[in-house]
């Protein structure tokens, strides 16, 4: 038997098995259509307003350097853990160094870009503003 015989049977079975599970629950269960059970749940409370909420842009600038500079320390740790074996099995410190400082050195460009554009420093609410100049004067 093959490899990718079992493979693709294992895909057939995690696939399957949903689907399965998904066509039996819609087939038994009861359905009663009520007006209430298609609003919207909100702990009890009657909804007001609109789903939609504009969040500040600065919450997705953070998440997003968040992920590039955490791809950096998972792509940083397999190459620690080789950099000795690599230099027993006889590469060259520029070989082994160049192409990781070079990484590094584009993620500082990036870096410093986020930063005097002004994505990481945070702007502080107009309440804020108010109660750092009553504390001024």
């Amino acid at each position: 038997m093959s490899d990718w015989i079992a493979i693709g049977a294992l895909g057939l079975v995690g696939v399957g098995i949903p689907l399965g599970m998904m066509a039996v629950s819609a087939l038994l269960r009861p359905t009663v259509p009520e007006q209430g059970k298609s609003a919207t749940y909100e702990s009890g409370e009657v909804p007001t307003g609109t789903a939609r909420v504009q969040f500040n842009i600065q919450y997705y600038m953070v998440a997003l350097l968040f992920l590039v500079f955490d791809i950096e320390t998972v792509l940083l740790f397999p190459w620690t853990v080789i950099y000795r074996s690599a230099l027993a099995q006889g590469a060259s410190l520029t070989q082994v160094l160049l192409p990781m400082l070079v990484f590094i050195g584009i993620l500082v460009v990036g870096l410093v870009w986020a930063w005097r554009n002004g994505a990481i420093r945070w702007v502080k609410s107009p309440l804020a503003n108010r109660r750092k100049t009553e504390r001024q004067t």
